[in-house]
């Protein structure tokens, strides 16, 4: 090879191998969207089975969990000691996915998603941010939330006014 095409390939061949390094960090959509999809299926059958171990380790040390409830934020903890009981009675909450959509961040280390759930309160929706630690993915923030159907907004809002005006003065104080 003549010396003056020796440094524009090997500065071509370099950015060829540059890239391909950079590239592995990205998630394989595919894959990882379904090892994230099978982890929250297990996650779930976790609680339908009252395993409270297997159901709690699915979550990072420091997650945070929001209910359907107003006054329902746990830190992990919290949420441990709240949901014990429910668990010991050797059956949790059964929800299964309807319908799922999953996301990554550039690094493929972070996802989120959003899920409408068939459970015993009829369609929630699941949605959080999960974070990959080792091989595994971790929920770092879970928030469940029921749905209404539009045409029903205005008789459940007359319902929930008297208590949740209750918090609404609380937490403007």
């Amino acid at each position: 090879m003549k010396p003056a095409l020796r440094k524009p390939v090997i500065t071509i061949a370099f950015i060829t191998l540059l890239f391909a390094a950079c590239s592995n960090n990205k998630p394989n959509t595919a894959s990882d969207e379904m090892q994230v999809a099978a982890m929250l299926d297990s996650f779930n059958v976790a609680a339908a089975k009252a395993d409270y171990n297997k159901y709690f380790n699915y979550y990072t040390g420091d997650a945070i969990f929001t209910g359907t409830d107003a006054t329902e934020r746990w830190d992990k903890k919290s949420f441990m000691a709240w949901a014990k009981p429910i668990f010991d009675k050797g059956h949790a909450w059964n929800f299964t996915a309807l319908e799922r959509h999953i996301y990554f961040d550039k690094t493929g280390s972070l996802a989120w998603f959003d899920e409408l759930l068939n459970t015993q309160m009829k369609i929630c929706r699941g949605s959080g941010v999960l974070i990959k630690q080792g091989k595994d993915w971790k929920v770092q923030q879970y928030i469940l939330s029921t749905t209404i159907p539009n045409e029903q907004l205005d008789s459940i809002v007359k319902i929930k006014t008297p208590p949740e005006d209750a918090i609404i003065k609380k937490l403007s104080k």
